[in-house]
């Protein structure tokens, strides 16, 4: 297939268009400023999207990598929201029969808002925090495609050499591992091969559309996670880092770092995906080598 992807240069981008074209694909990365592709004014040009079967869009400024402030939240929000509006209707406005079989938009499981004990399924309602508020106007920007779209909402992905688990390895490795406030708070997870095979998995399912949990089946508390990751990277964790100094560290980002989200896998469980890393200890063993 030919497969047009935003955001193919971030962590997991750069490991699904290597993925992509492992697997036979052809894969078009598209930046900004080039191509006729600006979102910030909403351009892009119709005929690099009419040419590909698949469209992924993964761009977003990195939630995690800067303290928020009111100016970066605004980033994070038209980052995702411009590209995402930009792309789907330019694909809207292709002919039928040119348009792209299918937009896989990235999304996150922020949309839940804080869920405490309570499972929650591609079927629950948004919740009312910042993030769960992007994700909402996030989704809602890319539904107007025209074509199938699948809603990525993605959890914490697990490998050593990107995102969150990257910072947690080196810092549990110089023994500074903690449980995050009291530890009793559900953290949706999943390993990053099968986040690929989730993915390649969706591009091929032309039944399935509308959003879909991108985490293992047995989420865990973050005390379970801690004691985990501290087994797998053979180093002690009996710290716990109050929640007063996550505010600090994080800003408002450090509330949202305390949310508890039991997500459940309903959509990927009943079309009978199977997942390599069902476990949180052999994830982690994998994740961090």
């Amino acid at each position: 297939m030919r497969i047009l992807m935003t955001g193919a240069s971030g962590f997991l981008g750069t490991r699904l268009a290597a993925r992509l074209t492992e697997s036979g694909h052809e894969v078009t990365r598209l930046k900004r400023g080039t191509g006729g592709w600006n979102p910030a004014k909403g351009e892009l040009d119709p005929s690099l999207v009419a040419g590909a079967d698949i469209v992924i869009n993964l761009a977003g400024a990195g939630i995690g990598d800067r303290r928020w402030n009111a100016a970066y939240k605004d980033l994070l929000r038209s980052s995702r929201l411009d590209t995402a509006g930009t792309m789907a209707r330019t694909i809207a406005g292709l002919p039928e029969n040119d348009r792209p079989r299918a937009l896989l938009q990235a999304s996150a499981v922020g949309w839940y808002g804080d869920t405490g004990d309570r499972e929650v399924t591609e079927e629950s309602p948004a919740g009312d925090t910042f993030l769960a508020d992007l994700c909402r106007d996030w989704e809602a920007a890319a539904s107007g495609a025209g074509t199938r779209v699948v809603l990525l909402r993605t959890g914490l992905p697990l490998d050593r050499r990107g995102g969150l688990l990257q910072r947690l390895v080196l810092l549990f490795k110089l023994g500074g591992g903690a449980r995050l406030g009291n530890g009793r708070q559900w953290m949706p997870w999943i390993s990053l091969a099968d986040w690929l095979n989730a993915v390649e998995f969706l591009i091929e399912r032309e039944d399935l559309a509308g959003p879909v949990n991108l985490v293992a089946p047995q989420p865990v508390t973050n005390a379970i996670f801690t004691k985990a990751l501290a087994r797998a990277v053979h180093r002690p964790a009996l710290l716990a880092v109050p929640g007063f100094v996550l505010d600090i560290v994080l800003g408002e980002f450090g509330g949202e770092a305390r949310r508890s989200q039991r997500v459940i896998p309903a959509v990927l469980r009943e079309a009978g995906f199977r997942w390599e890393h069902p476990d949180v200890d052999g994830a982690l063993a994998v994740a961090v080598g």
